[in-house]
């Protein structure tokens, strides 16, 4: 559970590279120096791992519950098809394994069911290696025993709340200048940092 006021945002239409540095000036506002251990949630995607190895190389790593089950719903449409029946007993069974971090024993099986058809076997293959590359991060049990979060509700709603509710109304246009002034505001009000902005440039 969030500790009221715990969570701060940020964000910009720039490049990852330039992301990066901003997200590594918020974790160090925030206090990265003094923490005991440093977390990096995310999707799996190879642009986060890059950057957290650049701006946060020891952190532990966490796919997002989320995602992780996406792949693995993907994975058991791809192994059974049309068999509604053993694509719900599997697809129920392998999210509950997820939810262990028994990640290992959804690859042994499906290792077993794959396809002889090349193309299908091919694509349930690639689920397969997504699962096996990320099993160190996908010890959710493991991780929530820790009292770490294993999801990204929060940045999934911040990113809708404080972005696209205000800049994707009907009609709007933006340039980046304007939308990045925007988000910068938006980010400061919704972080409780409003006041201590105007401080600062007053000094």
């Amino acid at each position: 559970m969030r500790e009221p006021g715990s969570t701060s945002f940020t964000g910009a239409i720039e490049s990852a590279g330039k992301f990066g540095w901003r997200v590594y000036s918020e974790a160090v506002r925030r206090g990265l120096e003094r923490a005991e251990r440093v977390v990096v949630l995310g999707d799996g995607a190879r642009w986060i791992k890059n950057l957290a190895d650049i701006h946060f190389p020891g952190a532990i790593r966490i796919i997002d519950l989320y995602h992780a089950r996406e792949h693995v719903s993907d994975l058991c449409k791809i192994l059974f098809g049309q068999d509604e029946d053993r694509l719900h007993k599997y697809r129920e069974k392998w999210w509950k394994y997820l939810d262990w971090g028994m990640v290992k024993k959804i690859i042994t099986e499906a290792e077993t069911q794959l396809p002889c058809d090349s193309e299908t076997k091919k694509e349930a293959i690639k689920e397969v290696t997504y699962l096996s590359k990320n099993r160190d991060r996908m010890r959710y049990a493991e991780f929530r025993a820790q009292g770490f979060f294993v999801g990204s509700g929060v940045i999934e709603a911040g990113c809708k709340n404080i972005i696209a509710q205000r800049l994707k109304r009907s009609g709007m246009q933006w340039t980046v200048k304007g939308a990045n002034a925007i988000i910068s505001l938006r980010c400061m009000i919704k972080s409780n940092r409003f006041e201590d902005y105007w401080c600062d440039r007053a000094a």
